[in-house]
């Protein structure tokens, strides 16, 4: 098994990418770096679930660096502007794990935004692959995304934690306006 740093926000998020990275001869490691998620309860809530997932399927995971005051200061002022908050968001999280994976000695990196269907695939994988580039690692880039029901189905038989939303204030915002939308838009069909 080829050893592998596997950026994780979530527990349910990691389930699919880690059964199909092991069948493909990968030996994840879990890195949680995430100082996007907030109210400070749900990153707690969040971390508990994934500890208690990473213990219970025999996985490491490392818990590493959380630059909030970075967040704030790089990322929180881009806050209307999805597109360019998500790349600096994703270039601040992947950074740390790709120095943990340098520092660790691991050749390949990998991320578990990519099953998310709300993530932004094709940003995520960009700044991925000039990262890894920039601290000598092998990226790992997968379309989990077609897994993303299962991963789901999964999650909730193990009755794990599931947030509605990404993880930053923003995006809370975001998942409450698509939830009002197409609510409303239900109640419009029945009329």
């Amino acid at each position: 098994m080829k050893p592998l740093l596997l950026h994780a926000c979530c527990a349910p998020c990691s389930l699919e990418p880690v059964r199909l990275l092991r069948e493909e001869g990968f030996e994840p490691t879990i890195c949680w770096t995430n100082p996007n998620i907030q109210p400070h309860d749900e990153w707690q809530r969040r971390l508990d679930e994934l500890r208690r997932w990473c213990a219970d399927g025999d996985i490491e995971l490392i818990e590493a660096g959380e630059d909030r005051e970075r967040w704030e200061a790089g990322v929180a002022p881009l806050g209307a502007d999805r597109a360019r908050r998500c790349r600096a968001c994703y270039a601040l999280r992947l950074a740390e794990a790709c120095r943990v994976a340098q520092e660790r000695g691991f050749e390949f990196v990998g991320t578990t935004l990519a099953v998310s269907p709300y993530q932004l695939f094709d940003t995520c994988n960009d700044v991925l692959e000039r990262l890894a580039a920039a601290h000598g690692l092998t990226p790992v880039i997968r379309d989990f995304r077609p897994y993303y029901p299962e991963a789901t189905r999964r999650s909730r038989e193990l009755g794990m934690y599931r947030q509605n939303y990404c993880g930053c204030r923003f995006s809370a915002v975001e998942a409450a306006m698509d939830r009002a939308r197409i609510r409303d838009e239900r109640k419009a069909s029945k009329k």
